[in-house]
């Protein structure tokens, strides 16, 4: 019973005088045993510890001396949390000329006093002086805590933010730079070029020569219609014929060697239709092909796609023409660049991820079908945004804010909406200024001290007009 009444009281002595801030940066071993004697000295007045007398962060538990032979400053339980400095024992302390402005919750509830009382566990509530806490909703706090703190303000600039969508793909084709040569009437192959699979071919290189009696016959009745004088000039009977030989996928080129020879050739050479790399390759000298049968396969790889998977989560910050930068695993260091050309109508229902669609150059073949690739979507703001740091929002859950440095030791915490974040920063849609001092670091601390929680709430439910939650009762209880 009796540890907890000496818990009870280290910890209204903490939170009356500032003991959690003189403690900073001292062992832990050694805050410990400083606040049990802050609980053993709340009876006698004793030193709760030793502090160096040039105000370094160095701390004892017992009286010691300097190096160069001067005592530490002992300091009491109600030393003075707003200089900083220790103070002498309550009888030799000078009365105080501040005012109490009420009582506060030792625990940092919304809940405050206008006359000194207990909480449930017997702990004694914290007096607010004039000065410390305002009306208007701000927080004022000595020079020393601020400094002690490490309190440090950024104002809210235009920035844009940039925000990475990282998502897994793999390199594909372009769909569109696929071609397939097939015979369109039965056929045979009479001789194939050396040209294998994956071969590097170029548009118009022979790749095969092949019989088909429907081209001989077609091509025969072409010849002779040309060069008949009965037909000779009549358009009609040479485009009939001609369309024949277009309509069995005859090359354009072996047409206008018939045309110029005037010769009927037994075996008509077959070139690639495009530059590309050869995919397939079925045609084998001495073989019938059927109508339909693909001999041979060829690709333009020279442009592919990236086909990522992006989490459903992203999808509203995904658009067509954003900016895309593809590492492939098998480069390290390599980055190649892109943009987003297609996002597809879908989402997996196993893997709750939709399909985008990269368009990458690669003039060097270094990016292969299926290979693995790794990808970062930029989906930051197109134009400057208000921004502050990421560190200086204060979020319930239900409610953000921010503390803005009105200087001299006062803060007044603002309700903010957010946008998006990125790079540190965090965008603020309404609440604060561009030029406003916002609060970047300690905003917690700042928080347990000045019970923040009590302003915000008074904030929300008065509209800014009064204190923490219990000011009306404060007012109504002044003598």
């Amino acid at each position: 019973m009796r540890r907890l009444v000496w818990a009870g009281a280290a910890a209204a002595i903490v939170a009356a005088a500032g003991v959690a801030w003189n403690l900073r940066g001292m062992p832990p071993r050694l805050a410990i045993t400083a606040i049990v004697s802050a609980a053993r000295a709340a009876e006698s007045a004793a030193p709760i510890y030793y502090r160096d007398p040039d105000g370094k962060p160095l701390y004892s538990a017992t009286p010691k001396q300097t190096p160069d032979g001067r005592d530490y400053l002992p300091v009491f339980p109600e030393a003075d949390a707003h200089s900083g400095e220790p103070a002498q024992p309550k009888a030799a302390a000078a009365p105080s000329d501040r005012k109490v402005k009420y009582y506060r919750n030792p625990m940092g509830l919304a809940d405050t006093s206008p006359v000194p009382k207990k909480d449930s566990m017997g702990m004694d509530y914290i007096p607010v002086y004039d000065g410390e806490d305002s009306d208007d909703g701000s927080i004022t706090l000595s020079p020393g805590k601020v400094q002690r703190a490490g309190v440090k303000s950024e104002p809210a600039e235009m920035r844009r933010i940039r925000t990475l969508v990282r998502a897994p793909g793999t390199i594909q084709l372009d769909e569109r730079r696929v071609s397939v040569i097939a015979m369109r009437a039965e056929s045979y192959v009479q001789k194939v070029a050396d040209v294998t699979t994956g071969s590097r071919v170029t548009k118009g290189q022979p790749l095969m020569e092949v019989y088909s009696p429907a081209i001989s016959s077609a091509a025969a009745e072409y010849v002779a219609t040309i060069t008949s004088k009965a037909t000779a000039g009549i358009e009609p009977y040479g485009r009939g014929s001609k369309q024949r030989l277009t309509n069995l996928d005859v090359p354009e080129a072996v047409i206008a060697e018939m045309e110029k020879s005037r010769t009927v050739p037994i075996a008509i050479p077959w070139s690639s239709p495009r530059d590309g790399i050869v995919l397939q390759r079925a045609a084998i000298e001495g073989m019938r092909a059927q109508p339909g049968d693909v001999l041979f396969r060829i690709a333009d790889v020279s442009v592919v796609w990236a086909l990522l998977d992006v989490a459903e989560r992203d999808l509203g910050n995904i658009v067509v023409g954003q900016q895309v930068m593809v590492r492939a695993r098998s480069y390290p260091g390599r980055a190649f660049a892109g943009k987003i050309s297609m996002i597809y109508p879908q989402v997996n229902k196993e893997t709750r991820t939709a399909r985008v669609r990269i368009e990458l150059e690669n003039a060097d073949l270094a990016l292969l079908p299926d290979m693995y690739v790794d990808a970062e979507i930029d989906t930051g703001s197109a134009a400057p945004v208000l921004t502050v740091a990421d560190n200086s929002i204060l979020d319930t859950g239900s409610r953000q804010t921010v503390l803005l440095d009105r200087g001299n030791g006062r803060f007044e915490p603002r309700e903010v909406k957010l946008g998006r974040r990125g790079d540190g920063y965090v965008e603020i849609r309404d609440g604060v200024a561009e030029g406003d001092a916002v609060v970047t670091s300690a905003t917690f601390l700042i928080d347990a001290e000045s019970n923040l929680k009590a302003a915000i709430k008074g904030f929300a439910e008065a509209g800014g007009k009064q204190a923490a939650g219990g000011s009306e009762m404060m007012d109504g209880g002044r003598p």
